[in-house]
């Protein structure tokens, strides 16, 4: 048994969110193809053998460190479900923004149910650990699998895809963060008039016909937030004109990200952009570590 695993928490986006219809227990039924991005946070976890606390630390001083946060979350539900009679020290290296709708806390929540997974030397395979994370939030199943996926249900039901290939991203989060509650209470599921086209999208990635990728990205939640948050919709047009081929807002909010032809263009951008938006990112897709050509927490 190890001392200490590390693991990479990987921050997603979103290139399709459909939302199908509300369930009668109040959630919505989606259709979304998610992507992993280079973006992480870097979570490192040991055991405690003097009690059975869960110690977690974090670089970022407003991130929670009790039962609110969903990294703590998992490991008591970790704890609880394969019987571990000891505690843990988990500690969260930040760089994926909160509240931002790039599943920032569903990946630490991911990353502590692979990482004490693998520090006990647990005999489960990944549909148990992602079992496990569905109890956390619906976007936890998708964390631990990774890559880039179809998620159907709450976002649970996952059909793997091929991934984009080394795609160059420019984040924009503004400074302010947007609450998915919020967002999808006040989705008007009738006023929706551009929906997204799965089925093209899986086949543009699949065809590498990257035009037609960033003609088919569309998100419905921007009918919400936009509205609520107009500043989403002005970063999304501020990247258009600083060379964006395409732009989109991630999950309910309030990231943008946009796609660029080359590293330059998207230097260019971020220099920009990084006067009003501290939280700016140059990132790629991601699709596991054999694939990545490179490897950065966004800190250009």
């Amino acid at each position: 048994m190890t001392a200490a695993v590390t693991v990479k928490a990987h921050a997603k986006i979103n290139l399709t969110l459909d939302v199908i219809g509300k369930r009668t227990d109040g959630y919505h039924d989606v259709e979304m193809i998610m992507q992993q991005i280079s973006l992480h946070d870097v979570v490192t976890i040991s055991q405690r053998h003097e009690d059975l606390a869960i110690n977690l630390t974090s670089t970022v001083s407003h991130l929670p460190t009790d039962s609110t946060n969903l990294a703590y979350r998992a490991a008591m539900l970790m704890r609880e479900v394969y019987g571990i009679q000891s505690g843990f020290n988990i500690h969260i290296e930040k760089h994926i923004p909160v509240a931002a709708g790039l599943a920032g806390g569903s990946t630490d929540a991911a990353a502590v149910i692979t990482g004490i997974a693998k520090l006990m030397a647990l005999p489960v395979e990944t549909a148990s650990l992602e079992a496990v994370g569905l109890k956390i939030g619906a976007d936890v199943p998708f964390c631990i699998r990774g890559g880039c996926v179809i998620a159907r249900g709450l976002g649970e039901i996952l059909e793997p895809i091929k991934g984009l290939e080394y795609v160059w991203l420019l984040l924009v989060k503004p400074n302010f963060g947007v609450s998915t509650k919020e967002v999808y209470g006040n989705l008007d599921l009738s006023a929706i008039k551009a929906k997204p086209n799965t089925q093209a999208m899986v086949a543009a990635i699949r065809d590498n016909q990257r035009m037609t990728v960033i003609s088919e990205l569309c998100n419905v939640l921007e009918t919400v937030t936009i509205k609520r948050y107009p500043e989403v919709g002005m970063i999304k047009k501020q990247l258009v004109s600083f060379g964006a081929e395409g732009v989109l807002m991630s999950g309910s909010g309030p990231t943008v990200f946009g796609f660029f032809k080359d590293l330059n263009r998207a230097k260019l951008a971020h220099k920009k952009m990084k006067r009003f938006y501290h939280q700016s990112y140059i990132v790629t897709t991601y699709n596991g570590e054999i694939s990545h050509k490179g490897d950065m927490k966004g800190e250009f």
